[in-house]
């Protein structure tokens, strides 16, 4: 069986990084720490994630899809930032050390990490239940980075992409049924591109990892503000054109694992939308608008309130 030491080695051996001036890294895998350097001008943005078997993926997920999802998803934090990714820590909990699995869920990570320049400079590794941590590391023009707390009444609501789908997708796994389009879940595709160009033009950003309504949440607490979200705007993926309407919606309210990016941006800017959306080949919706009195209104076609069986995805809440 290989030992630890002999697991990071393998893990070195497929990662491209290594100490190079032109990627910022001075010290990469191989010593107590990693060391890089951040440009004059430039201020670190850093998020961390942690992804357990059961819990962020199904247990028959592939080790390509696991090392491509745990990338992703911390990517996806740094392009709700606006900042520009650039280093990578993994911690890699294993019940057992297969050559096989590490080297497939490596070819996920490396893949994803190579798309977007980001060097693997340094982690850990462990024996215990299949989990993985992550810290990414990125970079942003000083008080540049986007928040959750600037959107204000008046501003238009937009998300990338489409929901629902993984939330469809893994409902339909855990009921024993094929999913058509399971790449929603395993696969996001983080907005990275998209994120750094919204810097200077959305008053308020974050990424939709626990659900529309939840995550729309966090941005209506911190900027004090309310807002309404017409349901029949809401973009949809193919897989979920035959859902009967009401199960659809709740589905991309409160599904969760969608990874794409939920902003507001005053509507002087309603044509850049179009321009964005052809320069990076994402679908972008106007979903709703904020208004002045807190809380979430979310209306039917006909103008009717409609309340959405859950508001998404928590750790730790109490099971009855």
């Amino acid at each position: 069986m290989m030992k630890e030491f002999e697991l990071i080695r393998q893990i070195q051996r497929q990662t491209s990084a290594s100490n190079d001036l032109e990627s910022g890294v001075i010290l990469g895998i191989g010593d107590d720490a990693a060391v890089v350097e951040v440009p004059a001008g430039l201020h670190l943005v850093a998020a961390t994630d942690t992804l357990n078997a059961g819990v962020h993926f199904p247990e028959d997920t592939s080790p390509f899809d696991i090392g491509h999802k745990c990338l992703a998803v911390n990517l996806s934090d740094m392009a709700a930032m606006g900042a520009v990714p650039r280093w990578i820590l993994l911690s890699l909990s294993l019940p057992e050390v297969d050559p096989h699995w590490v080297e497939s869920f490596m070819a996920g990570f490396n893949t994803l990490a190579q798309a977007h320049c980001v060097s693997l400079v340094g982690g850990d590794t462990t024996s215990g239940p299949l989990s993985i941590s992550i810290t990414a590391m990125g970079l942003i023009e000083a008080g540049r980075q986007l928040t959750r707390s600037g959107a204000k009444p008046g501003d238009m609501i937009v998300v990338s992409g489409t929901l629902g789908g993984a939330a469809r997708a893994l409902e339909l796994l855990q009921s024993g049924n094929p999913a058509a389009e399971r790449h929603l879940l395993d696969r996001p595709q983080p907005r990275v591109q998209l994120g750094q160009t919204l810097v200077g033009y959305a008053s308020a950003c974050i990424d939709i990892s626990d659900g529309l309504l939840a995550d729309l949440g966090h941005i209506l607490i911190a900027s004090k503000c309310g807002a309404r979200i017409d349901v029949s705007r809401l973009p949809q993926p193919e897989g979920l054109g035959s859902v009967e309407e009401e199960l659809k919606w709740n589905y991309q309210l409160s599904g969760g694992d969608d990874y794409e990016l939920l902003f507001t941006i005053s509507p002087d800017h309603r044509a850049r939308l179009a321009t964005w959306s052809n320069q990076f080949d994402i679908n972008l919706s106007i979903i709703g608008e904020i208004e002045l009195q807190e809380g979430t209104r979310c209306t039917k076609p006909d103008g009717t309130a409609y309340n959405a069986q859950s508001t998404g995805f928590e750790h730790f809440r109490h099971k009855t």
